[in-house]
């Protein structure tokens, strides 16, 4: 086996299975990139709780974060090459975080560009401090397990940004102790959800999941919002942001067929029926080795269990060994008798 080129950190957040906008934002990344890395992902449960801090959704939060997993796997995460585990059993995280969230300011915080969309779409008028502060527990997360490369979606590169700040004051502050993590943009950044309204979401309710069935696929390509000014199939239409054609150049591999599609929709020779019974068998066929992949590891529950067991078992002495270093390099060390006399006997 060829020596891996470094270390990367990606995680989800357990708030429900995994969707399209999900695998190329990051999933196909981190496919692609565990053969070359030391991979570890993260099911950030901690996170969750910064705009759902209830414990009902804690409850819920459980049972997604068998989800995150599966649709990981499904999607071609091998355990054995990804140490996959659950924030809260790393509890070292939450110091870290503690002794990151010293070295920000609040207005430097208040300018990430996702704090006022994520208050928009889950509807919170008044930020909480555990909100404020998630990306400095997005920080800690990465740096404690020493992560290097960040799969992320565009709208999450100003939080990498951030964690490399933080990094290079905390080593200008107390000495060297934290590599300076580097941010990896998916090849589609943002993927529009069917409504094209906005990025595809959970919780907007605009997404296609990589467990959807065939015939789910078929009813949410058939909604999808396609050009507004053609009226009829005989229309010249618009194919350049056209959500319908965006899903065909991501998914549709016959790029001979989504090419005669955008020529024939460009001059009113196509009709939206057509184009969208080529995408959803495209989608379908996409998806078909993600829901096998996906019912092989749901059929064994007690392998998602030990999968994250293991996860944890393998990320955390990294972690303690992190903050220990942290510590020292603060002058947090325990007071020993030793260290005592060390001071009160100075020349």
């Amino acid at each position: 086996m060829s020596e891996k080129k470094g270390r990367i950190l990606t995680g989800d957040r357990p708030t429900g299975k995994l969707h399209l906008g999900h695998y190329v934002g990051t999933l196909a990344n981190r496919v692609r990139l565990q053969d070359e890395y030391d991979t570890f992902l993260v099911i950030a449960d901690y996170h969750m709780l910064t705009t759902k801090p209830t414990k009902e959704k804690v409850l819920e939060s459980r049972e997604s974060i068998k989800e995150v997993v599966l649709g990981n796997y499904a999607a071609g995460i091998d355990p054995d090459k990804v140490t996959i585990y659950v924030q809260s059993d790393i509890p070292e995280t939450a110091e870290l975080t503690l002794l990151f969230s010293m070295l920000v300011t609040v207005p430097r915080l208040q300018r990430i560009p996702t704090l006022k969309e994520v208050m928009r779409t889950q509807q919170i008028e008044q930020a909480s401090s555990g909100l404020l502060n998630y990306p400095v527990l997005q920080a800690a997360d990465i740096l404690i397990v020493r992560g290097e490369l960040v799969p992320v979606g565009k709208d999450q590169e100003s939080h990498v940004e951030l964690t490399r700040e933080i990094a290079r004051r905390f080593n200008d502050t107390f000495g060297e102790v934290f590599t300076l993590p580097q941010a990896m943009i998916g090849d589609v950044p943002t993927l529009v959800g069917i409504d094209g309204r906005a990025k595809m979401s959970k919780s907007l309710g605009n997404a296609i999941y990589l467990d959807d069935d065939p015939e789910t696929v078929r009813q949410k390509v058939w909604r999808m919002y396609t050009d507004p000014k053609r009226i009829r199939a005989t229309d010249p239409g618009t194919v350049e942001g056209n959500p319908v054609f965006i899903y065909h150049d991501v998914f549709n591999p016959n790029k001979e067929e989504v090419e005669d599609l955008k020529e024939r929709y460009r001059k009113g020779r196509v009709g939206d029926v057509e184009v969208k019974q080529k995408l959803a068998a495209a989608i379908n066929e996409f998806l078909e080795p993600m829901r096998k992949r996906r019912k092989f590891l749901e059929d064994r529950p007690d392998d998602i269990i030990d999968i994250l067991r293991a996860g944890a078992a393998r990320a955390r002495p990294i972690a303690q060994e992190v903050v220990a270093a942290a510590r020292e390099a603060m002058g947090l060390t325990t007071l020993t008798r030793e260290s005592v006399m060390k001071l009160y006997c100075r020349d």
